[in-house]
C-alpha cells in the first residue's frame, strides 16, 4: 500500500489553503501591477533626465559592451530616454533608433494594459500572433548585429 495515501483520512482530495501571497494578490486590486510598473518607469525617466548618462561614472558600462567592445541592441538607451525627456528627438534618434521606434508600441501596449485592468473585456482577447512576436525578434537581432557593421555604424550611439 502506498504510504501517501491514507485510507482514514475523511476528505483524502482536500484542497490546501491558499498560500500568504495568494491571498494578498487576491486583494490588490487588476490596476496594481500596471501602475506600479508605470510609476517605476517614470521615476526611472526622471533619474535619467536629471542624473545625465552622457557624463561617465553615474551609471555602470553596458557588460555586454564591456566584455565584447560591441554594442547591444539596447546600447544608447538610457542616452535616448535622456534626450527624449529633453524633447531631443534627433538626439535620442542617434543613440538608439529601435528604441524611439518601439516606445510608441510599448505605450500603446501599456495604456491598453491598465485600461483592460480597470474594465476587463467581456470577450477574450488574444495576445499578440505569434507571428509578430517573431517577426519583433528578428528586428532586435538583425538591429543587434547591423549596427556593429561597417555600413550599420550610423546605428551605433553617439
Amino acid at each position: 500500500m502506498d504510504p501517501a495515501v491514507n485510507s482514514t483520512d475523511p476528505h483524502p482530495s482536500a484542497p490546501r489553503p491558499p498560500s500568504r501571497a495568494a491571498r494578498l494578490r487576491a486583494r490588490l486590486h487588476p490596476a496594481t501591477t500596471p501602475l506600479f510598473l508605470g510609476a517605476v518607469a517614470v521615476a526611472g525617466a526622471v533619474m535619467v533626465h536629471f542624473v545625465d548618462p552622457h557624463e561617465p561614472g553615474h551609471y555602470p558600462t553596458c557588460p555586454w559592451l564591456l566584455m565584447t567592445d560591441t554594442y547591444c541592441a539596447g546600447c544608447g538607451t538610457m542616452r535616448a530616454i535622456n534626450a527624449l525627456t529633453d524633447l531631443d528627438l534627433a538626439g535620442a534618434l542617434r543613440m538608439n533608433v529601435l528604441t524611439v521606434a518601439l516606445l510608441p508600441f510599448m505605450l500603446y501596449s501599456y495604456v491598453r494594459w491598465v485600461y483592460f485592468s480597470f474594465r476587463p473585456p467581456t470577450r477574450h482577447i488574444r495576445a499578440a500572433h505569434p507571428f509578430w512576436l517573431w517577426l519583433l525578434l528578428g528586428v532586435i537581432l538583425a538591429f543587434w548585429l547591423v549596427r556593429n557593421l561597417p555600413f550599420g555604424a550610423i546605428l551605433a550611439p553617439g
